[in-house]
């Protein structure tokens, strides 16, 4: 729906291991993004980036929302929505069709063809496919086509980049997000979605990699020539590192990730105090071996940056990236991160968040917020490009009572 005769809404849904967040947009008729609503709390349910349950994440989703929905003043029924863990797969496909004659010019029935033909047989059944990316065209031999488009050609050839999810996943997040009374429009790995908010367009087209950091797993995006050319993830995330400590050094998780937020620094070469204290002096107060805590942080950042080299390698991208390797996501807010990560991946390291947005957007522009926002503007991209005569109405919120969240779950299934 309409707002102010020329906005309409759009909302992004984070939704990862540890914390769910959510932005609310307006995107105006010349395709201007402003925020007007946001929040974050802590998520349930989810476990490596995928829902254990449904209950967990829908009860999450729905309680954060009520926050974003009442600075916002929209009530949110459908979403662009992340989705995470290690079974995200990149897969290079190729396509080819007969067109016609010579003198036949392509069309987007002919796209839809050859796009069909590059994907059918190539990803197994039991994965949906959330994106393909059209990395080259190639017309009766002819190469190094970006868009073919009213080219003329009796043969067109497609080479592609496939990003898919396990099905079994996808549904049971969608369950998820619809309990909570908000249908996924997309599902978007978090690592993209990150990379749209943090990522300029020389940055893509120059060759740039952007690493989001979550709490259970470690995503990368390599971006070259404008598109999407690989995504990787590592099973492992900044939570490994407080449990790590937990287990170490004897304590509990909470007075670990105080440990970990406080006195932690991804600069190990620098001079720091030997002893780090915790607690109120002379009553609960405990102190831990810096060189100890050290050491716990630095194998694991170790094995996570070490495994996202391999991926980068694998893909033929280590040390080609001429734009560097933006970090994002929670993880990015450890102290001097990006020292470790330059000097373990030998590339240049930047903290990428959210800029040059319009509305109330100088309180996400953190790394955690990156995934959210992202997610926000490939949704506005899509309104702006969608035809009006095809867009969905979107509902104005109306001043009622939310229902009893458990006859929502139930009403669903």
């Amino acid at each position: 729906m309409l707002m102010d005769n020329d906005k309409r809404f759009v909302t992004g849904i984070d939704v990862g291991t540890e914390n769910v967040r959510a932005i609310i947009a307006t995107v105006s008729k010349d395709g201007a993004v402003a925020i007007v609503g946001f929040n974050e709390g802590k998520s349930a349910g989810m476990r490596k980036g995928v829902p254990a349950n449904l209950t967990g994440p829908a009860s999450s989703i729905d309680q954060m929302l009520g926050e974003a929905e009442r600075m916002g003043g929209y009530e949110v029924r459908s979403a662009y929505v992340s989705i995470g863990g290690s079974q995200i797969l990149s897969t290079r496909t190729e396509g080819m069709i007969a067109v016609g004659t010579v003198e036949h010019e392509i069309n987007l029935d002919d796209l839809d063809r050859v796009e069909n033909v590059a994907v059918s047989g190539r990803i197994p059944a039991n994965r949906d496919v959330l994106d393909v990316i059209p990395l080259e065209y190639a017309l009766d031999g002819q190469g190094g086509i970006k868009d073919p488009i009213g080219m003329s050609g009796a043969r067109l050839e497609m080479r592609a980049n496939v990003i898919s999810a396990l099905t079994p996943n996808c549904e049971n997040l969608k369950k998820a997000t619809l309990a909570a009374d908000v249908k996924s429009e997309r599902l978007i790995p978090s690592v993209v979605a990150a990379a749209k908010a943090v990522l300029t367009d020389r940055q893509k087209e120059n060759g740039v990699a952007v690493i989001d950091m979550g709490a259970a797993t470690t995503s990368v995006a390599v971006y070259e020539e404008g598109d999407l050319q690989y995504v990787g993830v590592v099973p492992a995330g900044s939570n490994h590192i407080t449990n790590d400590l937990a287990i170490v050094l004897a304590i509990d998780p909470e007075m670990a990730e105080e440990i970990k937020t406080r006195f932690v620094t991804g600069d190990f070469h620098s001079e720091k105090s030997p002893v780090i204290k915790i607690g109120r002096e002379g009553k609960n107060e405990r102190a831990f071996d810096r060189k100890e805590v050290d050491e716990v942080v630095k194998a694991r950042l170790e094995e996570i940056f070490g495994e996202i080299r391999k991926k980068l390698m694998a893909a033929r991208y280590d040390q080609r990236l001429p734009e560097g390797i933006i970090l994002t996501g929670g993880g990015a807010k450890m102290r001097d991160i990006e020292l470790f990560a330059k000097e373990c991946l030998e590339a240049s390291i930047k903290i990428g968040v959210p800029q040059n947005l319009g509305g109330v957007s100088e309180s996400i522009e953190k790394p955690e917020f990156a995934t959210a926002v992202g997610l926000a503007l490939l949704a506005a991209e899509q309104e702006s490009a969608a035809p009006a005569s095809n867009k969905k109405s979107l509902k104005l919120k109306k001043p009622s009572e939310k229902q009893n969240f458990l006859q929502k779950i139930f009403s669903k299934f």
